[in-house]
């Protein structure tokens, strides 16, 4: 992640050191890196390392450890092993530890990392930053156990070879124009020097629109206004309307005390206003960059290193009294750590989003979720793979109230640049279908189908003429179902969404059962010759259980049947009690005793064949009674099986008027 990002350089031309002893030229590399120009100072390290004679160990390891220090604020993959030198070399400030670690961490290798952030801590037991990172290095493993949805890619066309293109932002919720930050030269010939910091030209704001298609266009430059000095420009937040612009100036200008700046610019008439400055603190001195303003373009949250803070770059806000920003103050422990704490931005929600290399991660800078809590206060959450990765993400900007938008990422770069990737959360679809029948698979049309869900959500559709119907439903859901039609009973059901991972139909048919005629209770059991119900009528039961207090409405009577085997008088007697037996359930089940009625029949009510016992059995056709003079002209198999079916628990409706 290049320099120019963090936007805090105190901005000063170097002073240019003639001798050429190795004196002078650490003389002349420090003063690079005190002034920010890592890249060049980082030049000058390595050629004087190679010129120190390895029995000097402490210069030795002054050198590669200032080294290091450029390589890891530019992300150039060597500061890894400079910090090793540096250890190895015996530096003496155990800062080298908790550096080293950071890098190892940052590089993936986090059994290293732990070790190095073990021992800086045995030195420092009170750092945070350092506590942080031996928690993340422990819990790395779990971060990629537990993906988010989100989809990332490298997003080609906003890039550029050999440049850093970071922090895009949305003009507005369109999501139709966006604006990011970038080094690249816009013009060969008008080409700018590059800078020491990272060996590139200065930044810029780019812009980009999507077309009728809704394709992004190939960006280019912001055209501003004419300035007579040079100044890195980037890091963009917009109000809601899109019509004003906050960002971060930096103005390279020979002897100017003044640190990294917020401009703002309004858009009239398709064209950007001359930038302004934003005065917030009264020392011009303190540096204030990284903008993003609330969605109600009241607060100004904004990145200083200024006093008073937690350590780093913290994040700090501002209220918008009239045209000046007042009531500057620190965000706290809720957000900053001894670390650095950087790009807010915000989400029309009022959700904040921003990058931190203090906070518990994955390494390097990661992007975390900030959520205003009622009872005061914010919970802050890291975003998880794949969206942070062990190397710098930051800068996040969402598409209007989509989970979608850009966001910078360095990872597979060994140069440290900066990219733009897309990320998006695939938007799933659950739909739930089925039809409604009869006991016939006959479709009834306009029965009811109605959904009820834990959210809230009440739901009523009607069947088609082929009985069929379809209902659009949430992510993580549980849902009642309940389907009926005038002259049947109700049916339930149920389903959840809670737990699904991708797009699903879930299928929910109906069968509907007439109230017109008497319905077999499939599976109650009976002791042999006796009226004890056995436990393998439970389903029954509980299915009868469950008609009933789907249709509170209706009052029913239970009547049970025996074959012709025995005495007439007998049966009807055991038939009696077997019916009753199953009312005693039903009332300890909590069904209402004047709901129900029994009658025994014994064998007075032979079975009529209905299609689906047709089906079953290939000697009995629809409407055949099962009578004594039938049943005795079948074979003895088929007399077992006929009788069999006789010896049934039947229920029929009574009445439908029950309270």
């Amino acid at each position: 992640m290049r320099y120019s990002k963090f936007l805090f350089l105190i901005l000063a031309v170097a002073f240019l050191f003639q001798g050429c002893g190795p004196a002078a030229r650490l003389k002349k590399a420090d003063k690079k890196f005190e002034i920010g120009e890592y890249y060049a100072a980082a030049d000058l390290y390595k050629r004087l390392f190679s010129s120190t004679s390895a029995k000097n160990k402490e210069l030795r390891a002054r050198i590669s450890f200032n080294m290091a220090e450029c390589y890891r604020i530019i992300n150039f993959s060597a500061a890894e092993q400079n910090y090793l030198n540096a250890v190895r070399y015996g530096y003496s400030d155990t800062i080298v530890f908790l550096r080293y670690a950071q890098v190892l961490h940052r590089n993936g290798k986090y059994k290293e990392a732990e070790k190095n952030y073990a021992i800086y801590l045995n030195k420092d037991s009170n750092s945070t930053i350092a506590r942080n990172g031996l928690k993340s290095s422990k819990i790395a493993e779990l971060f990629k156990k537990q993906l988010t949805p989100y989809t990332v890619k490298l997003f080609e066309l906003f890039n550029f070879r050999r440049s850093h293109t970071f922090s895009p932002a949305y003009q507005s919720m369109d999501g139709d124009v966006l604006f990011f930050t970038t080094d690249r030269s816009a013009n060969k010939k008008t080409q700018q020097k590059n800078t020491g910091i990272t060996g590139l030209p200065v930044s810029s704001i780019y812009t980009a629109r999507k077309n009728a298609a809704g394709k992004w266009e190939k960006p280019a430059p912001l055209p501003i206004e004419n300035k007579t000095i040079v100044t890195e420009d980037g890091v963009t937040s917009f109000t809601s309307d899109g019509n004003t612009m906050y960002f971060t100036r930096s103005r390279q200008q020979a002897n100017s005390d003044s640190g990294t700046e917020i401009f703002v610019s309004n858009r009239a008439g398709g064209s950007w206003s001359e930038a302004k400055k934003v005065s917030i603190f009264k020392d011009s001195t303190i540096s204030v960059a990284h903008p993003a303003i609330s969605p109600d373009g009241m607060t100004l949250v904004f990145v200083s290193d200024a006093r008073g803070g937690i350590g780093g770059k913290d994040l700090w806000e501002a209220k918008l009294i009239g045209s000046e920003f007042k009531e500057i103050r620190n965000l706290g422990l809720d957000f900053n750590t001894e670390g650095d704490e950087m790009f807010p931005t915000f989400r029309s929600d009022g959700s904040m989003y921003f990058a931190s290399n203090g906070l518990p991660g994955l390494g390097g800078l990661d992007i975390f979720k900030a959520t205003e809590v009622k009872s005061g206060g914010w919970n802050v959450e890291n975003m998880g793979m794949p969206i942070n990765s062990n190397f710098d993400d930051f800068g996040i900007t969402f598409e209007g109230k989509a989970e979608k938008g850009f966001f910078t990422s360095n990872r597979n770069e060994s140069r440290g640049y900066d990219m733009i990737y897309s990320f998006e959360q695939p938007v799933y679809e659950y739909v739930l279908e089925g039809k409604v029948t009869d006991e016939k698979q006959t479709p009834i049309a306009d029965a009811l189908v109605r959904l009820v869900s834990n959210t809230g959500i009440n739901t009523r559709v009607q069947t088609k003429k082929d009985g069929t119907y379809r209902i659009r439903i949430d992510k993580d859901i549980e849902c009642v179902l309940m389907a009926s039609s005038r002259g049947y009973l109700n049916k339930s059901g149920r389903i959840s969404t809670v737990g699904a991972k991708q797009s699903k139909v879930f299928a929910q048919n109906f069968v509907l059962t007439t109230i017109f005629k008497p319905i077999q209770v499939e599976n109650i059991f009976y002791e042999f010759g006796k009226w004890d119900l056995t436990p393998a009528s439970e389903a029954g039961l509980q299915a009868l259980v469950k008609i009933l207090t789907d249709n509170p409405n209706i009052t029913i009577e239970i009547s049970a049947h025996t074959d012709f085997v025995g005495n007439n008088e007998s049966n009807r007697e055991l038939s009696a009690k077997r019916a009753q037996s199953v009312v005693d359930y039903l009332i300890q089940a909590g069904i209402v005793q004047n709901r129900l009625t029994s009658v025994g029949y014994g064998e007075e009510k032979p079975f009529v064949v209905d299609v689906p016992t047709a089906g079953k059995y290939d000697f009995l056709k629809e409407n055949d009674v099962l009578t004594e003079d039938f049943i005795l002209k079948l074979s003895p198999s088929q007399q077992e099986q006929a009788n069999q079916i006789n010896r049934r628990t039947e229920f029929r409706v009574v009445k439908t008027t029950y309270k």
